[in-house]
């Protein structure tokens, strides 16, 4: 590996490619068997600063005493203060982690960058999201796992675009930590978490329905969104309070004055918060618990308590001068807490602790990337000053220091819960983070859009952050920004009521996305989708006890049941909750019964609770598995479930089956003292009879006087019931074969038949968001389409011209301008714009990150004839054939302004001319027949006033 050549481009005025041989990096063990830390150098590694996603930093600093050696050395080279590292794996590899990123859950071919940014109505190209993990899951061919961390909080380039090959870039000095290989993936996660934290315990709560919006605009409505729960009979545990119960934005304030609404007869002024206690008592009257909103934008006015205090103590992030940063957000200039300093954190955990005596529950950080307004970064100045302490890198500026902002703002608000009530467990959402962020804080995949491809790329985003460390995350289910259809709305609810993270939220100035808002017939699926959710609720809870004792994923791709099989691999809209598979249907015209399921080998039984419905995902349990479930009647209130049990057992080949139950309080901390239970259950088959027994038990807690009722699954759905007490042997007698096969046909003719269930469509869809989708991010060739906005037939002298506009999602609006001169009428001229028409409120006026591409297709008369020529910036002539493939032209390499498309045997060629200022890479793509010449404009967020741009224009001439 050490020959092998990295080319790279020197900058500057007299760019060049230089290449350099790349050197093996040195290595030591660390932390435990399996795990090596790697550094070019013994000079580098004495620069590389402290870890900040070490739970104990002295663990990736201390050797430890092993006699392996790494199964694989990576390369490393150092240039223009850059370390690229360079993995090779054999073909067949696959590649998954990442953390927070969009588009496919196999990331070879993928490019991912770390650099936390506020990315509303982000795409599947989108790079980079809100949260930053350097972090690889390496799946080798043989099924044998390892990870690679790159353990820098600096802005990082993780390149997966070649198969079987990992290259890292990032600034100077860092070390790479690996995990195995492993016999499993399981193992490697387990693995990692000995570093890096396991997920802190959520009280049970947490892991209810939680309903949010942008915002509950009075206390009423809080009460009114409540009540319509219970009345309803809909699961749901936790109401959100966004940003406007603030007193003009203010954190840690409450707005208590009158706020004015317009009827056509008369003005009310209903009071907005005037008694956040009261309104606590009221939602833990009716069984809900409180979160509430706090972000690190600190309103800049004298009176204002929390800006005093802070000057005071002067916990502010500094201007390079030396001054606070100023930079403007919901509250207009602000200050941001400096959260790399220990005095900043203890005095914001103690502004947290008094918060929380108003009866707050739980706490969201939002806009903690840090988010800053009316900037193109859409952050603060990267020479901004930050006065860290020494064990996280010390005095350093703010792109050291950026990727971990949110993360240490979560563990000052997740320490200020703490010392509100040492008996009660911390609730913290953070919508930024780094790699080691679970151990203070939950997280959601940031503003999406209320699309198909949204619902369906959800499932991939919460298993990337699953299998980086992060467990308890979970999409806007509905979609953030845009109004979902009932039948989008419904689906998603399916399938978001399966995820880690349960909550419903949608954007300001969209409509009601309640689960009842969107008719009778969204009801019933969301009703039922929550149903089941709290049905399972005591094996989500045990997930998250396993989770956070050993490492181990709550959501996993299906390969993790078997990683030797390929077929697995790429699986999108199925995951295991532990031995329970869910298969979700993404797409609009099939529910999940009409996909074809692939299944890991091994006996896999359907079942349901009888709430099967064609938005509901399909459910399997694993043979030899056992799994506690709640009754099935018990749903409604803060977790007011009987003491009875239900077990669904499904036995393997040999006729056994085992599972684990854990339980203990809910909340609190007695479950590290003892005072918890941990029941195995075990069931053999001997004969025609099954056996169900408690085969050990672990802990004080004392167990419930209950039923137990067991359920046998057969296959198809059909079951066999027993009831008996806990603790003690439950027996089941399983008839003949006959008997099995008949239950099976009659549980598979009512699987039919609830499957025949039709929507009725009692409400139309809504801005025909399905049908607009980001189609600028897809393949090229892809379909767009457009309204005509404006047609301008040739008059006279005047030109002939035709304004085209699609959506293109995310608040994006794609525009064609098509004239053509009337003083050369054969040359057609084509304007391109991306514009940001309608980004979220909470954007600072720009979008996502976007990149705007032509890319035409043109039909090959003469394939083997046909060629593309130019001369690049730097002077080269290029001749691109067929018989190349795909060729990608960056830098000095792209056409100067002009490249032709050739075709020999008729002695013409298409010149395509473009001005060289709005381009940054051009693509040739052949394909059978047919070849796409694309031009790619620049990666930035784009406002009304900074629009992407590429004027090109086509011309038919003869080939010289």
């Amino acid at each position: 590996m050490g020959k092998n050549i990295v080319k790279m481009t020197v900058s500057g005025d007299n760019s060049e490619t230089i290449g350099i041989a790349p050197t093996e990096m040195i290595f030591e063990p660390i932390l435990e068997d399996g795990v090596f830390r790697f550094d070019c150098s013994v000079e580098h590694r004495k620069a590389a600063f402290p870890s900040v996603s070490f739970k104990n930093i002295k663990d990736r600093e201390v050797p430890v005493i092993s006699h392996n050696v790494p199964a694989y050395t990576p390369t490393c080279v150092s240039l223009e203060e850059k370390q690229v590292v360079t993995f090779e794996f054999p073909p067949g590899t696959s590649f998954y982690g990442t953390g927070e990123v969009g588009g496919e859950l196999e990331r070879t071919g993928k490019r991912v960058f770390t650099w936390n940014t506020d990315a509303w109505g982000y795409g599947p190209g989108t790079t980079p999201l809100y949260q930053s993990h350097p972090w690889v899951l390496v799946v080798l061919p043989t099924g044998e796992t390892l990870g690679v961390l790159a353990d820098t909080t600096q802005k990082c380039e993780i390149d997966l675009r070649k198969e079987g090959i990992i290259r890292i870039i990032a600034p100077t000095s860092y070390p790479i930590i690996t995990f195995g290989p492993f016999s499993s993936p399981t193992a490697v996660l387990e693995s990692l978490s000995h570093a890096i934290g396991t997920v802190f315990m959520p009280p049970k709560w947490a892991l209810g329905y939680h309903q949010c919006r942008f915002s509950y605009m009075s206390e009423k409505r809080v009460a009114e969104i409540a009540q319509t729960f219970r009345d309803k009979k809909i699961p749901a545990d936790v109401i959100w309070m966004d940003i406007d119960y603030m007193d003009g934005f203010r954190c840690f304030t409450f707005d208590k004055a009158f706020f004015f609404v317009l009827d056509i007869s008369s003005i009310f002024l209903p009071e907005r918060f005037p008694d956040p206690s009261a309104l606590a008592n009221y939602l833990h009257n009716n069984g809900f618990k409180a979160v509430w909103m706090l972000d690190p934008g600190i309103k800049k006015e004298e009176g204002y308590s929390v800006y005093d205090s802070g000057s005071k103590d002067d916990v502010w992030v500094k201007q390079a001068d030396g001054k606070p940063f100023i930079g403007e957000v919901w509250p207009g200039p602000c200050v941001f807490p400096d959260y790399t300093n220990s005095k900043t954190r203890s005095w914001w955990a103690s502004l947290v602790k008094d918060f929380i005596s108003n009866g707050v529950d739980g706490i969201w950080n939002d806009m903690n990337e840090p988010a800053v307004f009316n900037t193109v970064t859409k952050t603060m100045p990267e020479n901004n000053i930050h006065c860290g302490e020494d064990e996280l890198g010390g005095v350093q500026n703010h792109s050291h220091y950026h990727n971990v902002y949110g993360t240490l703002m979560a563990r000052s608000t997740y320490e200020g819960i703490e010392l509100a009530d040492k008996n009660k467990r911390p609730f913290v959402l953070t919508r930024a983070g780094f790699i080691g962020s679970q151990r203070y804080a939950a997280t959601w995949t940031g503003d999406n859009l209320s699309t198909w491809e949204h619902l369906h790329m959800s499932i991939s985003m919460v298993l990337q952050l699953g299998l980086s460390g992060q467990p308890l995350s979970g999409p806007d289910i509905g979609g953030f920004g845009g109004n979902a259809t009932p039948r989008l709305f419904g689906r998603w609810m399916g399938v978001g009521a399966m995820f880690p993270f349960c909550r419903g939220h949608s954007e300001v100035a969209t409509d009601d996305h309640e689960p009842w808002s969107f008719g009778g017939e969204c009801e019933e699926v969301c009703r039922a989708a929550l149903k089941r959710r709290y049905q399972l609720l005591p094996h989500f809870y045990t997930l998250f006890y396993i989770a956070h004792t050993t490492g181990a994923p709550v959501a996993a791709p299906i390969f993790f049941a078997d990683p030797k099989d390929f077929r697995l691999r790429t699986v999108e809209n199925a995951f295991l909750l532990g031995p329970l598979l869910i298969y979700a249907s993404t797409l609009n015209n099939q529910g999940s019964h009409e996909l074809h399921h692939i299944i890991p080998k091994g006996t896999w039984l359907r079942f349901d609770f009888e709430d099967s419905h064609p938005d509901l995902p399909t459910l399997y349990l694993r043979g030899g598995s056992i799994i506690s479930v709640a009754p099935p009647h018990l749903h409604v209130g803060e977790f007011t479930l009987s003491d009875d049990l239900t077990l669904l057992v499904s036995l393997d080949e040999n006729g056994k089956a085992e599972g684990l139950l854990f339980e203990d309080d809910g909340d609190g901390y007695g479950y590290t003292k003892g005072k918890f239970l941990i029941t195995n259950y075990i069931a053999e088959k001997h004969s025609s009879i099954v056996t169900v027994k408690v085969s050990k038990t672990e802990g004080d807690w004392q167990r419930p006087k209950r039923r137990v009722h067991v359920r046998l699954l057969l296959g198809g759905g059909a079951m066999l019931d027993a009831w008996g007490m806990d603790g003690e042997t439950i027996k089941i007698n399983v008839p003949s074969e006959h008997e099995v096969s008949e239950l099976i046909t009659k549980s598979n003719e009512s699987f039919k038949l609830h499957m025949g269930v039709q929507w009725l469509h009692s409400r139309i869809d809504i801005n025909g968001y399905e049908e607009y989708s980001s189609t600028e991010y897809r393949s090229s060739g892809c379909t767009e389409e457009y309204n005509i906005i404006e047609t301008d037939l040739e008059h006279a002298s005047e030109e002939e011209s035709l304004i085209l506009e699609g959506d293109v999602g995310g608040g994006l609006v794609l525009q064609r301008k098509i004239n053509i001169p009337s003083d050369n009428p054969n040359i057609l001229r084509i304007a391109s714009t991306i514009e940001a028409r309608s980004v979220g409120a909470g954007s600072g006026g720009y979008s996502r990150l976007a990149c705007l591409r032509v890319h035409p297709t043109f039909t090959l008369f003469h394939p083997t004839e046909s060629f593309v020529s130019f001369t690049s910036i730097d002077g080269l002539k290029h001749e691109v054939w067929p018989d190349s493939g795909e060729q990608i032209y960056e830098g000095n390499n792209i056409p100067h302004g002009k490249w032709m498309l050739v075709d020999k045997s008729l002695n013409l060629q298409l010149v395509n001319m473009f001005d060289v200022s709005q381009v940054v890479k051009c693509i040739v793509n052949w394909d059978s027949g047919t070849v796409n010449l694309e031009l790619w404009s620049e990666d930035r967020p784009v406002s009304k006033e900074s629009p992407l741009e590429i004027e090109h224009e086509y011309e038919v001439t003869s080939f010289p």
